[in-house]
């Protein structure tokens, strides 16, 4: 997947400034999709050279004006036309695996404090989901049944929970490993 297509999403979702995209991008996309905001800036402004994207200048109050990018007919056709293309099931490139299998030929104590440290980022990550779940999607404010828009997003948001529940389930495994062949706790 190229940046051009999550910005593509995004856009659909809600039209937006390249700081607001920047923004979504740091609270939403950015766990499946990472860009820095100047990789952003960068695709935007190519996007909008290529036809995929307008941009409007719109006036704000006590701040610079400020330009808001939309999909154009030229960007729905090419996300249309992403969205049909078959895609490769991702690789298994997992650095921390091949380091706890490492471990077995140098000291497994040194590796605890690391796998400790991906075990906070993602309890952190499941937190954050989690919030933005409740936030987003229960209450009375929840969306209504029957938005395409918002049921695909939830249930991408729900596989994302699942996931950090797996990996924190399967570091917790790691740790006690670990503890037990250094005998350490």
């Amino acid at each position: 997947m190229a940046l051009e297509h999550a910005i593509l999403v995004s856009l659909l979702e809600k039209p937006g400034s390249g700081y607001e995209l920047a923004r979504r991008f740091d609270r939403s996309i950015g766990y499946f999709w990472t860009a820095t905001h100047q990789q952003i800036y960068r695709v935007l402004k190519r996007m909008e050279d290529d036809g995929r994207l307008d941009v409007r200048d719109v006036a704000q109050q006590a701040r610079p004006d400020k330009k808001e990018y939309s999909v154009t007919a030229v960007g729905r056709e090419a996300l249309a036309a992403w969205l049909r293309e078959p895609i490769q099931p991702d690789s298994v490139r997992h650095e921390l695996a091949v380091k706890i299998r490492g471990a077995a030929f140098d000291d497994p104590t040194a590796l605890i404090r690391e796998v400790e440290r991906h075990r906070q980022e993602h309890a952190d990550r499941l937190t954050h989901y989690l919030a933005g779940e409740l936030r987003d999607f229960t209450g009375p404010d929840a969306p209504a049944p029957g938005d395409p828009g918002r049921e695909l997003q939830h249930v991408v948001l729900r596989g994302g929970i699942a996931y950090e529940r797996m990996t924190l389930a399967w570091l917790d495994d790691v740790l006690a490993t670990l503890h037990g062949l250094t005998g350490t706790r």
